[in-house]
């Protein structure tokens, strides 16, 4: 795969169940609002396989019409796009892949650089529970 270019393929989505069984059930998590992320470290399993891969949720409790919370996953979807070279960095440093969640919990839309920021906020936190711990284990 080719990091030069900010692309954002299906191979970098979290879709199959077992994945998303194992992120949650596994999984560790942490707040920065307006995100929750659930994030596990994997071993590589494919060489081609991504260094990180994301879902992004958005409760149908908080926005009851459909284009609003496609709107906030685009924008969260986007943001990750754009600052996916650092989760991908974290993922290497470890020689193992990410699988992160992103819940957004908050009952307005946003804008994008308040997701931006999050985005951001959450990448320093991931990076200081990953390399701050010695005790974080890769799961099969």
């Amino acid at each position: 795969m080719d990091t030069s270019h900010n692309t954002f393929s299906k191979n970098e989505r979290l879709y199959l169940n077992r994945d998303i069984q194992t992120l949650f059930a596994q999984g560790k998590s942490f707040i920065a609002y307006p995100l929750r992320i659930v994030y596990v470290m994997r071993e590589k399993a494919i060489a081609d396989s991504p260094a990180t891969s994301i879902l992004v949720s958005v409760s149908k409790k908080k926005f009851k019409r459909a284009v609003k919370r496609n709107r906030v996953k685009r924008l969260i979807r986007e943001a990750f796009r754009l600052n996916k070279k650092q989760f991908n960095a974290i993922a290497a440093a470890k020689d193992a892949q990410l699988h992160i969640a992103f819940i957004y919990l908050k009952n307005e839309l946003p804008d994008y650089s308040e997701i931006e920021k999050a985005i951001l906020k959450a990448q320093v936190t991931l990076s200081e529970k990953l390399n701050g711990r010695t005790d974080e284990k890769v799961i099969d």
